[in-house]
């Protein structure tokens, strides 16, 4: 046999060796001339050293609003606004009067047949319609809701400002948009810049 190869020289002094692929033993200069293994480049065997694995993706199951926007579509048009948990038809026969000034305009409108009703320019949707220009599509609504007040706890009605453009008045007071105001007897209401009044009645308010 032939005689065995001297051992590699050891590496300088401030270097650490590494196995290269061929088994021979190399270094590797760190920055400002120092050298460093492949042992500390590569990351470490323990497990709970391990970054964490990127999360799951889970399939997400919410609407994209348009399913709820579907079924709540009359006649083509999204509606603004949908109807509360509390939401009750009337306990009273209460009805609205038009007026012009002094004038009563048409028949009253009767009030105790819906839980709800829209007022508006939109007529594809409105069971109230407002002509003026000044007021919005979908205006307001008239709604009738069960409510707790002083130990009462019974069906009365209340207006809602839909977020209008000119807003809407309870005798002659702008009231806040998207915010229930209770409704009394003999309350005049009004709409964007319109003069028209509507007072609410019932079938046995006193004339």
């Amino acid at each position: 046999r032939g005689a065995r190869p001297p051992p590699p020289p050891p590496p300088p002094a401030g270097s650490r060796s590494f196995l290269a692929a061929d088994g021979s033993a190399r270094s590797r200069p760190e920055a400002g001339g120092r050298e460093r293994d492949y042992e500390d480049e590569p990351a470490s065997s323990n497990p709970a050293q391990q970054p964490p694995p990127p999360p799951k993706l889970q399939p997400n199951f919410e609407t994209s609003g348009k399913l709820a926007e579907a079924s709540n579509t009359v006649n083509g048009v999204v509606l603004k606004y949908t109807e509360p948990r509390e939401a009750r038809m009337p306990e009273e026969r209460w009805r609205l009067y038009v007026f012009k000034g002094k004038e009563a305009l048409g028949e009253p409108y009767h009030l105790h047949r819906q839980s709800c009703y829209l007022m508006g320019r939109e007529r594809r949707v409105v069971d109230i319609p407002l002509d003026h220009p000044s007021c919005s599509s979908q205006h307001a609504v008239l709604q009738y809701r069960l409510t707790d007040k002083g130990g009462s706890r019974r069906v009365r009605p209340y207006l809602l400002d839909l977020g209008s453009t000119n807003g809407s008045y309870v005798n002659g007071e702008p009231i806040e948009a998207q915010r229930y105001v209770e409704l009394l007897e003999k309350d005049v209401l009004k709409f964007g810049y319109s003069s028209r009044e509507f007072v609410l009645l019932h079938d046995r308010s006193a004339g």
